[in-house]
């Protein structure tokens, strides 16, 4: 088991953070969708856990997981025999705790992801339905190959992309898959990574970066879906979004967005 019920070390800010992205009224999530992490000093992670909501979380609804346990089972090939029920056993929780027993959440590798190949500290992942109704599309990958407003190339930039593959082992591999090929082909990491018919994960190094960056995404969504309704898409001129995005003025301005909380 690599999973740790220690609710005195999980910080005050990520349980902010997932209150407020569960809100209802923010339409990110219902019942218990979602997740979030953030690295701890020690090099853990903390997560939270499978079948609690975000709008009510609190400190007792992560756990603290050692990612090495989990690195060496994602990294194992096919021949290495890791199965689904291997990770599901290595995300129990230890004790000692009251209550039914405590899982860390199927989307875990996900955040393992995140953290260990783009050098998040951060990360937050939803379901937006303005977002999964475009994620649902038979050319859900094109719509999002170029940006749409200024905005959304400074704050997005170009986002990952992973087709839909079964929440858990798989999905956990496809996007350490979908994260080295972005870092090579960008020179950077994403901080946004698109899922398939399922949702989105926004990476940061703070509440802030990645709350920004979940907003951000729904209203490129919502753009989109008017731009679709009004005649088709008409995406900025990649040198231009380029340019912006890599703009001194436009690069300070999204620092003070990331150290907004």
């Amino acid at each position: 088991m690599s999973a740790l019920w220690k609710p005195d070390a999980v910080p005050p800010g990520l349980v902010g953070l997932t209150r407020r992205l569960g809100d209802p009224s923010a339409d990110l999530v219902v019942l218990a969708e979602g997740n979030t992490s953030m690295r701890l000093t020690d090099g853990t992670f903390a997560v939270k856990t499978s079948g609690a909501r975000m709008d009510t979380a609190d400190e007792k609804d992560f756990v603290v997981v050692d990612p090495q346990e989990l690195l060496e089972l994602m990294r194992g090939g096919p021949g290495a025999g890791t199965t689904q029920d291997d990770v599901t056993e290595a995300l129990a929780v230890e004790g000692p705790y009251e209550g039914p027993r405590r899982r860390a959440s199927v989307e875990t590798l996900v955040h393992l992801a995140a953290l260990e190949y783009a050098g998040a500290t951060w990360v937050a992942h939803t379901h937006p339905t303005a977002v999964v109704g475009l994620l649902a599309c038979p050319s859900a990958e094109d719509l999002w190959q170029a940006p749409l407003f200024p905005d959304e190339a400074v704050v997005l930039g170009r986002p990952a992309w992973v087709p839909y593959t079964p929440p858990g082992l798989e999905l956990g591999r496809a996007v350490v898959e979908s994260l080295v090929r972005h870092r090579e082909e960008e020179g950077v990491p994403p901080r946004l990574v698109l899922l398939g018919n399922h949702g989105i994960v926004a990476l940061g190094q703070s509440a802030a970066e990645v709350e920004a960056v979940t907003a951000m995404c729904v209203k490129a969504a919502r753009v989109r879906s008017v731009a679709l309704g009004a005649g088709g898409l008409a995406p900025l001129d990649a040198s231009h979004a380029a340019a912006l995005a890599g703009r001194g003025d436009e690069a300070e301005r999204w620092a003070r967005l990331g150290a907004a909380r």
